[in-house]
């Protein structure tokens, strides 16, 4: 889980770097999107390596926006809890919310990139019916090679 963390505190700095170089040439809102998706690409890519790590696949690429999901749901659910039920500070309910988001999100997180050991078992043990094409367990790194013309 700390090193889960780790990859937060990296992700959060992405995203704000990037957010802030993209500000003085794009909307706001533009900004934020490009920021966010280069930043949770780069948090998919951190998560396989370090934390899990595992291999990158199409499978749990297309999945991983999902632990941002959780996260959201639950902070958003946690601020509302914690200032209109609890009346807490809104100036320290999300800090509290998004702490207390960080176990779910681990659970998510970990649930698609490792899918379980009975899952993931079953599934090196079998022959895949996917072709070549539409195989989501491949690697990313594979499918580049795969799809790459050689000279």
């Amino acid at each position: 889980m700390v090193r889960f963390a780790l990859v937060g505190v990296v992700n959060t700095g992405t995203y704000y770097a990037c957010y802030l170089l993209l500000l003085p040439w794009l909307p706001y809102v533009a900004a934020h999107v490009l920021a966010f998706a280069v930043s949770m690409t780069g948090s998919f890519f951190l998560n396989c390596r370090f934390t899990y790590n595992t291999r990158p696949t199409w499978r749990k690429f297309l999945l991983f926006p999902l632990t941002n999901a959780a996260n959201f749901v639950i902070t958003t659910s946690g601020v509302y809890l914690l200032v209109d039920v609890l009346r807490l500070n809104s100036t320290y309910a999300p800090l509290i919310a998004a702490s207390a988001a960080i176990p779910v999100t681990f659970v998510v997180s970990r649930t698609i990139m490792l899918g379980g050991p009975a899952r993931e078992s079953r599934r090196d043990s079998r022959p895949s019916r996917d072709s070549a094409s539409t195989n989501t367990n491949e690697s990313l790194g594979e499918s580049v090679a795969r799809t790459t013309p050689t000279a």
